[in-house]
């Protein structure tokens, strides 16, 4: 593959964009504004700096390996194959399944828009292979067209949101006052919400934190960008940068223009409702649209390739590896899909119960590859790594050990207990939906595949 065929520095920041940019920021302020009331920003601050650990980290692991794979491949070439297997396979269930939930999202919102019963499987299950199959297509016409569609539908997202950004400031410019923020402080006497505490803050910015993820999967198809040990290290950490200041713009602006709507509406796109305008309120929904479509376009990427880098490392079968004469795996794509809609299917496309093998993996992780980047630093990785990689002691070691730290402080504050239950008409339940696919991805699935490779072996 040619140069001009693989993706250039700014190619990489819209991808990353696109990949963490999703529905997050459209649906999920009120959830944290609930927790934190005014404290909100500071809540989504906070995330944002966590987040940039959190992405230092595996920029500095690009530096020592460049092969595809992202987390599978840092993590094996720091602990060798066993581990890294166990991590592309346990990546690749939680990817999957949650490509297939923003795949669900899409085809509810059209569903929605169309007028139609959302929660008619039938109607569901075609509107998914449809989306499937037009992600195929671009994927098959190779890289160029798919960074066209990415950069497109990542300038879409963000220019919605800038529009939200720059109304909500025109907005404020033309009243007399701000909306009283006295009314969503925890603790007034409105009662609107509950008294904060240490584990309400918390949870309030683990709720933000997953608003940043994404940035994760980004290396996954390092083989296809242009010097990804020189660009992926500047791309992740700018693209957290321009995310964070899109996403406090957004909170301020809606806290201060119409707070009380990011707490009482009951529509899917909450941003929309802080204006009173049909028209702009028409152009968010169609921004949040364009953004769960475009998040669709990174996980058709991300996705494939982490199948076929393990596929290259004789972790699974060889099909893997096949490419079309324009760069697509269409094996490990068309295997993705298929896993991409076995369990939504299978839990009826309810979202809720499938999205916990995803939160999970993200902290496996944020656990092994700030430790593997120490590993290489110090040179006692197992594996093989670039030659003469450009080490930094601070981002290596220091930065590491922080992230490992604030990975070890959201594991401590997770509500696990919360994950594996669920209320039904006030009495609490296991999640067996939850439990189930929590052994699936973590237990049965990856014991398949160390038993298919010590056969192969």
């Amino acid at each position: 593959m040619s140069k001009t065929e693989k993706l250039g520095f700014w190619s990489i920041v819209l991808l990353t964009i696109n990949s963490i940019i999703g529905t997050g920021i459209f649906l999920s302020p009120g959830s944290v504004v609930k927790q934190v009331g005014s404290f909100a920003p500071i809540a989504y601050l906070c995330a944002a700096a966590f987040a940039a650990v959190l992405a230092l980290s595996f920029a500095s692991a690009s530096r020592y390996v460049v092969k595809s794979g992202a987390a599978y491949a840092y993590v094996g070439a720091a602990f060798g194959e066993n581990a890294g297997l166990y991590i592309g396979i346990t990546r690749f269930v939680s990817a999957s399944i949650a490509w297939g939930v923003m795949a669900t999202g899409v085809v509810k919102t059209v569903l929605q828009i169309l007028g139609m019963d959302t929660g008619n499987f039938t109607l569901v299950t075609a509107g998914f292979l449809c989306l499937m199959f037009i992600l195929f297509i671009i994927n098959l016409f190779g890289l160029k067209v798919l960074a066209w569609v990415s950069n497109i539908s990542t300038l879409g997202k963000v220019l919605a949101l800038a529009l939200t950004i720059l109304a909500g400031l025109f907005f404020l410019l033309q009243q007399k006052s701000a909306a009283d923020l006295s009314l969503i402080v925890p603790g007034n006497s409105s009662g609107t919400v509950p008294a904060i505490s240490t584990k309400s803050f918390v949870t309030a910015i683990i709720a933000a934190f997953y608003a940043f993820t994404g940035f994760e999967g980004v290396a996954s198809g390092s083989s296809d960008m242009e010097s990804p040990e020189k660009n992926l290290p500047k791309a992740l950490p700018l693209s957290i940068f321009l995310i964070a200041v899109i996403y406090l713009g957004i909170v301020f602006v809606s806290m201060r223009l119409n707070p009380m709507a990011l707490l009482e509406s009951k529509n899917v796109v909450v941003l929309a409702d802080i204006f009173n305008s049909p028209i702009l309120q028409n152009t968010i929904v169609l921004g949040a649209f364009v953004s769960m479509f475009g998040i669709n376009i990174a996980a058709s990427f991300h996705t494939p390739r982490l199948l076929e880098a393990m596929a290259k490392d004789g972790q699974v079968n060889a099909l893997f590896e096949k490419r079309t004469k324009g760069g697509f795996p269409y094996p490990s794509f068309i295997f993705s899909t298929v896993f991409a809609i076995m369990i939504p299917m299978a839990f009826h496309y309810d979202m809720k119960g499938i999205m916990i093998i995803s939160s999970i993996a993200r902290f496996v992780q944020f656990l092994l590859v700030p430790l593997a980047v120490m590993y290489f630093f110090y040179g006692k990785q197992k594996g093989e790594i670039i030659e003469k990689p450009i080490k930094n002691f601070i981002l290596d070691v220091p930065v590491s050990v922080l992230a490992i730290a604030l990975t070890i402080f959201l594991l401590s504050q997770f509500n696990w207990v919360g994950q594996f239950s669920i209320a039904k008409d006030g009495v609490v339940e296991p999640n067996i939906y939850a439990i189930v696919a929590m052994i699936f991805g973590y237990i049965l699935f990856p014991i398949i595949a160390f038993a298919l490779r010590g056969k192969k072996n």
